[in-house]
């Protein structure tokens, strides 16, 4: 069993802004949504979604500079 932290989103939260909190990296949102097969991929969450963070470990994938889009470079 995967170990997570319950993050219960704001209006306005993103995939990407969670990540940064929990992960320090906008690009590590992967884990997050794959741990969340029932929240659809919005770019803008609404407010009081329970998401499932997994728990950070040292191989949280980050995407490379140049998968991330222009303004994330």
């Amino acid at each position: 069993m995967a170990a997570f932290i319950e993050h219960v989103t704001i209006d306005g939260d993103r995939w990407d802004l969670i990540a940064w909190t929990y992960y320090g990296s906008a690009s590590a949102i992967e884990g997050i949504i794959a741990a969340n097969p029932h929240i659809r991929i919005l770019g803008i969450l609404p407010g009081g979604l329970v998401v499932r963070v997994p728990l950070p470990t040292e191989t949280v994938p980050v995407l490379p500079p140049e998968a991330l889009p222009p303004w994330k470079r």
